[in-house]
């Protein structure tokens, strides 16, 4: 046993020398928070959690009873969370005594590029209770293999590109270094346009999973998050059957899904004591996560040119593959 962590020790001492070596090749630009984005495997991350997602993608061993979620920022991780997680575990904890209640979402299904591997270089993760729910931030060719390989499903959702990035520059106002100038919204659309924001571009994160949610229907479920608000109690039971939790026939009629529905709605969880007043990380309160929830929002903050500009490029890079969004609800 001895013999065998101080192999461990020194295939991580190995890793991080390359890590550190790696960085100081990549491309880098300055994130809207004013850190550091380095572009690697064609996407920018943030150079901090760079050293967590490269670890994830070499270390990590999916088991086939897995739940990974992906998203890219912004897009309903959060919401996404409560709901997976309370969906696979109705069976061990009522709403009524749910960790949710004193624990955010994050807490309960952590980030393994933004949390686990980043604060841990060799975190220990094969006893977790099952079914062991992860999330990532990470576009799908960057997966470690054993998440690809497997059995264990994938769950992805997106946003319109427009709310996405008015969401996103909120944030990032919000956890910005200290003592810096905010970026002004111009600025920031200048970048996302260029693809420059964390994960992005946004169109090869989107486009990634959703080809592979077509050649895998069985691994990969693609959902927006603009359907979830639309139509909540369809994509609940969509996503509780598509993880291995399918409703029964007496759950339906006992109203167990309009129940988690509402349990895990915005309104309720941004209401939570443990979500308006707890802590994250120590600089990270738990409310930086809510903000509106809501679809549309971009049309106060864009001007009718940048909103058309972003949609021109969206259209241009998504052709031919079938996937649009939807701006509003009221949308077709």
């Amino acid at each position: 046993m001895e013999k065998k962590i101080e192999s461990l020790g020194e295939k991580e001492e190995e890793l991080s020398d390359e890590i550190e070596q790696l960085l100081t090749t990549l491309p880098k630009v300055k994130n809207w928070n004013g850190l550091e984005l380095c572009q690697y495997q064609g996407f920018w991350c943030g150079s901090r959690y760079l050293r967590g997602m490269i670890r994830f993608q070499r270390q990590f061993e999916a088991q086939d009873n897995d739940i990974t979620l992906a998203t890219f920022p912004k897009c309903g991780t959060t919401w996404l969370k409560a709901l997976i997680f309370t969906i696979a575990n109705r069976s061990k904890y009522s709403l009524d005594n749910s960790p949710l209640l004193s624990q955010c979402s994050r807490e309960l299904v952590p980030s393994c590029d933004q949390n686990l591997f980043m604060r841990d270089p060799l975190p220990v993760l094969e006893d977790l209770p099952k079914p062991r729910i992860f999330a990532t931030h990470a576009p799908y060719p960057s997966l470690p293999n054993s998440i690809k390989n497997s059995n264990c499903r994938i769950v992805y959702i997106c946003r319109n590109p427009s709310d996405q990035f008015v969401s996103n520059w909120k944030f990032m106002l919000r956890i910005r270094v200290p003592n810096t100038e905010p970026i002004s919204i111009d600025e920031a659309f200048e970048m996302a346009c260029q693809g420059k924001q964390s994960f992005g571009p946004i169109w090869e994160h989107v486009l990634g999973y959703w080809k592979a949610s077509k050649e895998e229907p069985h691994k990969v479920l693609f959902l927006k998050y603009e359907d979830l608000k639309e139509n909540n109690k369809f994509y609940v039971k969509q996503l509780a059957d598509f993880i291995g939790y399918p409703f029964t026939k007496d759950e339906e009629k006992q109203g167990k899904v309009e129940e988690i529905s509402k349990f895990c709605s915005f309104d309720n969880m941004s209401n939570l004591e443990v979500n308006k007043n707890g802590e994250y990380f120590k600089e990270i309160k738990n409310d930086i996560f809510f903000r509106k929830g809501s679809v549309g929002d971009w049309k106060n903050y864009l001007t009718p040119s940048m909103s058309e500009h972003l949609e021109k490029i969206i259209e241009e890079k998504l052709s031919g593959s079938g996937l649009t969004f939807k701006k509003t609800l009221e949308d077709p």
